[in-house]
């Protein structure tokens, strides 16, 4: 039985007294990458310090840069202001190379929440996620698929996943979601 969720639609996508598992609205996704003495001219560039340390998040207003490796960010903003990143980057170019690819297409956000958040994001990733600060995110696996976890508050999180894997991964949280509601 193949299960369609429409992912042009937000909202609840399944929820308990313990957790609420939420499709976000879309938003402007950009992966960059850069050699390290770019990074200086595109954190001005942007009005966001780029992070230096795998996992860190920079914030500005609602600008998000999460670091997903030594060169490498992504990028989250309102969709309104993905011209703006994209001419901000485009006009240094020149002077400070790098690469910015708009991905907003390729993936979708889910946020997870409740008391019992943890609990059912532990069904199909094997991350310890008391060792994921507040405030961080990092690549990581649910079930086999690759994402990126958030962790926005104790019992907060935002998983990013490439769009064609999200019918399976929203599958396993709504199963979850009804297994934790039946304790």
């Amino acid at each position: 039985m193949t299960v369609h969720i429409d992912l042009s639609k937000a909202g609840i996508l399944a929820e308990s007294a313990a957790v609420r598992v939420t499709l976000l609205p879309p938003v402007a996704r950009f992966s960059l990458r850069a050699a390290t003495p770019e990074q200086k001219a595109l954190s001005k560039a942007l009005g966001v310090t780029l992070p230096a340390k795998i996992g860190q998040c920079g914030r500005k207003g609602d600008v998000e840069i999460l670091c997903l490796g030594p060169d490498e960010w992504t990028i989250i903003a309102p969709e309104d202001q993905a011209a703006t990143i994209t001419d901000a980057c485009a006009a240094i170019y020149a002077q400070t190379p790098h690469s910015l690819t708009e991905i907003s297409d390729r993936e979708v956000t889910v946020r997870i929440t409740g008391p019992k958040a943890s609990d059912l994001i532990t069904i199909g990733c094997p991350r310890d996620l008391d060792q994921l600060p507040t405030g961080e995110a990092r690549r990581t696996v649910f079930d086999g698929v690759t994402t990126v976890l958030w962790r926005d508050g104790e019992q907060d999180y935002r998983l990013d996943l490439w769009r064609s894997f999200a019918p399976h991964v929203i599958a396993l949280l709504e199963t979850g979601c009804a297994e934790l509601a039946g304790e």
